[in-house]
């Protein structure tokens, strides 16, 4: 499309560039969003910056059969698809609207998986890197992705706040995709988020948090209803990369499209070599995954399915796999044994195979955390995490340099630059529970996962969320200190952050203030946030 025709069709439409909430223009490459909530500036055919309105509202919805409020990003669940290309820079303008104080008046959002280089106070997370978006407020979070591609998400970072709604998914298309000749299509008709739903909100939801239903793009059964799924279509012969996102606040999903295997082509942001024949996928929250779906199926329609932990009583997630041509019912199909399910070790980046190497003679930092959990509360290596009164980048900022110094006092590790971290997490804690801990700003190569006994340093998969198994296990990852600010480290599921199951490290502690540079309505978020009275948090 030209700039010419671009601005016509802005003429006809009536809509205003880059700056209301309904611009919307669809590329040559056919990947608007359908939300209408995007605006975009052009040059040559390309995105040079994204521009999105995200409104944060408490509205009612009925995923599942069974109404209640939630809070939502767009009005919708999940939120809108935010989407652009590597190298483009975001603006998006969160205006918080809500008004229900059950599930937080105030509000984050974070964008999982982006590194956020030089601009670690757009990291979303509340009370590390920024206060919370207080009602009636708005918020512009400005960065640019630089090199990243692949498939992320965006969730609220306040509380148990996500768990009740506010979260969606977050795409970056690369034009030159080295997997690109494996796929016919790529856009939002091909992407995928599965989540837990709750009829509760989630601070009145009591463990063990089993959810009331399962829903794939938002829609699911709580029973044996007809109420409308998920329906994705395809074509006979073609093939179609789908993004698998996990949205979970709690449980991991196995999911599979019945008569059907995939590719695998990408692990939360990192393409990853082709790995076929896989007919199983188990994912926890806050992973993603690329796959190749092949239509060479008879026309017939096919259950795709998300089932919870053995033992858990929630009903599966469904959803249809529709080819062109079959008739609009419900599948037939029947769910088999997996023979090829995906393990993690068998995952391996598509570049750059090897791990950081490792030398503490040069200053690298091995650190091992050891979790635990009494009394309703987690604790790692003897310190159970609580958000600050100040955010821990603000604490920074204003002169703190001593980590142990730092609130929250006990959960904060400084790193120097320019080094090579080991983190060593023994698994265990509330077994038979699996635990996905994610760390912010990086991927990192995972050099011995679950169920492993030995290490891999030649050509471990890199991730940025990683399950650390159960008893016995002892998962340990690898990353380069190259990115300036505090970072939380956490474990995605969301209850268990809440309670406790979190550290920050703060990585460069004397170059944070140089190298930082929060906008002048970043320094105004912890001043009208003090200001509330509690009800209003």
């Amino acid at each position: 499309m030209t700039l010419v025709s671009i601005f016509t069709a802005v003429a006809v439409l009536g809509l205003s560039v880059a700056g209301t909430p309904t611009f919307d223009i669809t590329t040559d490459l056919d990947m608007s969003s359908p939300y209408g909530t995007t605006g975009q500036t052009i040059l040559g055919g390309w995105p040079i910056a994204e521009v999105y309105h995200l409104d944060i509202v408490n509205r009612n919805i009925t995923p599942d059969g069974f109404t209640r409020q939630a809070v939502l990003a767009g009005g919708t669940f999940p939120g809108p698809l935010i989407k652009g290309f590597k190298g483009d820079n975001f603006r998006i303008h969160v205006h918080n609207y809500l008004t229900n104080s059950t599930m937080n008046k105030t509000t984050t959002v974070h964008w999982h998986g982006i590194d956020q280089h030089r601009s670690n106070w757009a990291d979303g997370v509340a009370m590390v890197t920024q206060c919370p978006i207080s009602s009636g407020q708005s918020f512009l979070y400005n960065f640019n992705v630089h090199e990243q591609t692949g498939t992320y998400w965006y969730h609220s970072h306040l509380g148990l706040q996500y768990c009740d709604g506010l979260r969606g998914p977050l795409v970056l298309y690369d034009p030159h995709d080295p997997h690109g000749h494996l796929y016919d299509y790529d856009n939002e008709t091909t992407v995928i988020t599965l989540s837990d739903w709750y009829h509760l909100p989630a601070a009145q939801i009591q463990p063990p948090f089993i959810p009331d239903s399962i829903l794939i793009n938002g829609l699911g059964r709580i029973d044996n209803t007809s109420d409308p799924l998920t329906v994705l279509h395809v074509q006979k012969g073609r093939r179609y990369r789908f993004r698998l996102i996990s949205m979970a606040c709690d449980p991991n999903f196995t999911f599979s499209i019945d008569n059907h295997t995939v590719t695998i082509i990408e692990a939360d942001g990192e393409n990853t070599q082709a790995l076929p024949g896989i007919d199983s996928i188990q994912i926890w929250a806050a992973q993603r995954y690329s796959f190749v779906l092949e239509a060479n199926q008879p026309v017939d329609n096919y259950w795709i399915r998300a089932l919870v932990e053995a033992g858990d009583t929630t009903p599966p997630g469904l959803a249809i796999l529709r080819y062109e041509g079959a008739d609009e019912k419900d599948p037939e199909t029947n769910q088999t044994t997996p023979v090829n399910p995906l393990s993690e070790v068998n995952l391996h980046p598509l570049t750059d195979p090897a791990a950081p190497p490792f030398n503490p003679d040069d200053g690298d930092k091995a650190i091992e955390l050891n979790v635990t959990f009494n009394d309703g509360l987690f604790f790692v290596n003897n310190v159970s995490y609580a958000s600050p009164p100040v955010p821990v980048l603000l604490q920074i900022l204003n002169g703190s340099r001593n980590p142990f110094e730092l609130l929250p006092k006990g959960s904060v590790y400084g790193v120097p630059p320019n080094k090579d971290v080991e983190i060593s997490i023994p698994g265990g804690v509330l077994a038979p529970i699996t635990h996905p801990i994610h760390l912010h700003g990086h991927s990192f190569s995972v050099i011995r996962s679950a169920g492993e006994n030995k290490t891999n340093v030649i050509n471990p998969v890199r991730r940025d969320v990683v399950n650390i198994g159960t008893t016995g296990d002892n998962v340990t990852i690898r990353f380069r200190t190259d990115n300036v600010g505090p970072w939380i480290l956490h474990c995605h599921i969301d209850f268990h952050l809440n309670t406790g199951f979190a550290i920050v490290m703060a990585e460069d502690i004397n170059g944070t203030a140089e190298l930082v540079h929060p906008s002048e309505s970043w320094d105004w978020l912890c001043p009208i946030y003090d200001s509330l009275p509690a009800i209003d948090h």
